[in-house]
């Protein structure tokens, strides 16, 4: 796959020349003023397709070739996009088959994403708009690769769709009565007898029946990278050298990133967390596990594509960056393996649904304002950390999620409602990230050979190959941490006979046999007569509580109260070389920080950095030679830390204790040998 070559970090963000091409006068300014901020990558008409073909088959460039070769000039790169994001009128109109249908009404033209992707004449015209753009500027020197599309999403029940998601239901199942068999349709007198009886699942159709509604979620993520390969294949085949990348929206619902991985080059993610909302630690908490999970998607470091230098325009209360903060946020990304700081945008629009919303150059055209400053520091400092572009950030512990499991717990009817499954994953992260260590987010298909510690919570529905994985981690000396509803299904919803937590049995050493689900106010917990080291002997759970019984797993914890009581809440299972832990109950947080810090302690996980102010946390990026640690500091008051190197971002030597500003960050640079 091609790379993406940048000499320096990227610095930079959506530019829209296509928006002033009536005022040459702001055209001239921005590079001027591009340049005084140090930004060196812009990505270019992301909606322009209205100015590139303002009419069927006529195509206008020449504008955008003389913005292009002016930034070139200039040394500012580009990453090109492709206008597929927001079709013309003039499509809509002429062609109504490309809009997309929803509880069978076509939707009329307007906003954006509001297209089919199955439409035959969209994707002929998508793929003549990105062949013309390959052709006129795939060799231009200033291009670096391409920025496909705009955060694609939502879906269409159109009858391409419908047909489509029966050919896709075809190469998947081969014969209906294999989908009869695999979906238990026989609850209800649901068995098919045609393939046109299959439809989406829709409000005034069938909504009860699960394995349909996991299907139409997976074939819409698939669909999607269909129309994505085709969006793709004239640049591939026209400018093979220069990566792809689209720009996604982390934990967004409707598609399975990690299975684009095969077709994009590098990822991009667009970044907008609520800071100063009232918990700027829980904040920068939830925006690492999603930088975490976005590094996972592919071999290439990622790209923060979209973030804001101040304020949004679409939050419920749109709160300015306190002082500090764009620097913080913009650095954790590269703390967590980003390769670039990216921001929309450069500069506001004068009219239009987000005129308002933040750029880098505000509606006075002024460089001399509080959000120019510290977007122009922001680019000094990556010019500082240019030592550490293209490290890795390297973990000895993996955290798994997995969207179509995901999918599956919310289509599940019981024993809870909302199963809190992001929540869930999220505690157990926090639980890891206090530990001052490094973790990757994967897949439940992840290659787990190199990590030592793999907490898989929540695992309620096991791809096939999944199970023999989990088997041959632990088997080779690895720890795994399972938890209550996990097991449960099959690829296609069906229990497995036989037991809970099925093809885990053997490897947790347990039989599930009931699961209860708590009301909120409910409490149970967790006693543990003979607290291993670092734990206590009492901690709060609730929320589900699974009854198990050990066939081989020796008990650690049990039941503190209910007609339960008594009986194991967490056991831990000797498999092979490693041992497997199995969570029954949904423990309070500080269990999951004391839980996970004895097993470090167990497994031997060298953490960047002990004893951690809450709300202070460490990432380590890592080359050949040397190791660069990020300390971030997310509590709103100074705090003071251990560390030693050389600051980057001053040039001072560090030895010993640190104190961090509020919303400070220190970045360290050090030899691998000297780090402890």
């Amino acid at each position: 796959m091609a790379k993406l070559m940048l000499s320096a970090f990227g610095h930079g963000g959506d530019y829209n020349p296509d928006q002033w091409l009536d005022y040459p006068e702001v055209l001239e300014q921005d590079v001027e003023l591009m340049k005084k901020a140090h930004v060196n990558l812009v990505s270019v008409a992301i909606f322009a397709w209205s100015a590139l073909e303002p009419e069927e088959g006529r195509y206008e460039t020449a504008w955008l070739r003389k913005i292009i070769d002016r930034l070139y000039e200039n040394g500012i790169s580009v990453l090109l996009a492709t206008p597929s994001g927001a079709r013309p009128a003039w499509m809509s109109v002429k062609y109504p088959e490309v809009l997309r249908v929803d509880k069978d009404i076509r939707n009329h033209h307007g906003n954006r994403h509001n297209h089919c992707f199955s439409s035959p004449v969209y994707r002929q015209k998508v793929h003549s708009m990105n062949e013309m753009l390959a052709r006129e500027f795939g060799a231009h020197p200033a291009v670096k690769g391409w920025h496909i599309s705009n955060e694609y999403s939502g879906e269409c029940r159109c009858e391409y769709c419908q047909q489509a998601f029966r050919q896709w239901l075809k190469k998947r199942y081969g014969t209906l009565e294999e989908i009869n068999k695999r979906w238990w349709t026989a609850f209800w007198s649901k068995t098919f007898t045609d393939w046109d009886q299959i439809r989406s699942p829709e409000a005034n159709g069938e909504m009860s029946l699960t394995p349909l509604k996991l299907a139409w979620r997976r074939f819409v993520s698939d669909q999607t990278l269909d129309f994505i390969k085709n969006e793709i294949e004239p640049i591939r085949r026209i400018c093979p050298d220069k990566p792809v990348t689209i720009n996604t929206m982390g934990f967004h619902y409707h598609f399975d990133y990690a299975s684009f991985a095969d077709v994009i080059d590098f990822f991009g993610y667009d970044s907008y967390p609520y800071w100063g909302s009232g918990d700027d630690v829980k904040t920068g908490l939830d925006t690492a596990f999603t930088y975490d999970f976005v590094r996972g998607f592919g071999p290439q470091n990622w790209s923060l594509m979209e973030s804001v230098p101040s304020q949004v325009n679409w939050h419920d209360t749109c709160k300015l960056k306190r002082p500090g903060m764009h620097m913080l946020s913009s650095l954790q990304a590269v703390a967590h393996g980003s390769d670039t700081v990216m921001m929309f945008q450069w500069r506001k629009g004068r009219g239009g649904p987000e005129k308002f919303h933040g750029a880098v150059i505000s509606h006075d055209s002024s460089g001399d304002t509080r959000v120019f400053r510290d977007v122009t520091a922001v680019g000094e400092a990556l010019e500082k950390l240019k030592p550490a572009l293209g490290s890795k950030v390297k973990s000895d512990v993996a955290l798994i999620f997995d969207q179509q499991n995901r999918w599956a717990l919310d289509v599940a009817e019981g024993p809870q409602k909302d199963k809190q499954y992001m929540q869930t994953l999220f505690e157990h992260y926090r639980g890891l990230k206090r530990l001052g260590i490094n973790v990757d987010v994967v897949r439940s298909e992840a290659d787990l050979s190199a990590y030592k510690l793999v907490a898989a919570p929540y695992l309620y529905m096991l791809l096939p190959g999944v199970a023999d994985k989990l088997k041959d981690f632990v088997s080779a000396g690895g720890t795994l941490v399972l938890s209550y509803m996990s097991g449960l299904v099959d690829e296609d919803d069906l229990c497995f006979m036989g037991g809970f937590p099925g093809p885990l049995k053997e490897l947790a050493g347990i039989i599930n046999t009931e699961t209860d689900a708590l009301y909120p106010y409910d409490e149970n917990g967790i006693t543990l007569d003979n607290p291993p080291e670092g734990m206590k002997a009492g901690y709060k759970s609730g929320f589900m509580c699974a009854l198990i019984n050990p066939t081989t797993a020796r008990t650690v914890g049990t039941y503190s109260s209910d007609f339960y009581k008594g009986t194991p809440a967490l056991t831990v299972n000797k498999y092979g070389k490693g041992e497997c832990w199995y969570l029954a109950t949904r423990p309070e947080q500080s269990f999951l920080e004391d839980f996970y810090g004895m097993l470090a302690g167990r497994t031997n996980i060298q953490r960047i950095s002990a004893a951690l102010p809450e709300g202070v946390t460490v990432s380590r990026r890592e080359n050949e030679n040397t190791a660069f640690t990020f300390y971030m500091n997310f509590t709103g008051k100074p705090q003071k830390v251990a560390a030693s190197g050389r600051d980057m971002l001053t040039g001072d030597e560090i030895s010993g204790e640190y104190e961090l500003p509020v919303n400070g960050i220190l970045v360290t640079e050090a030899a691998l040998g000297e780090i402890c």
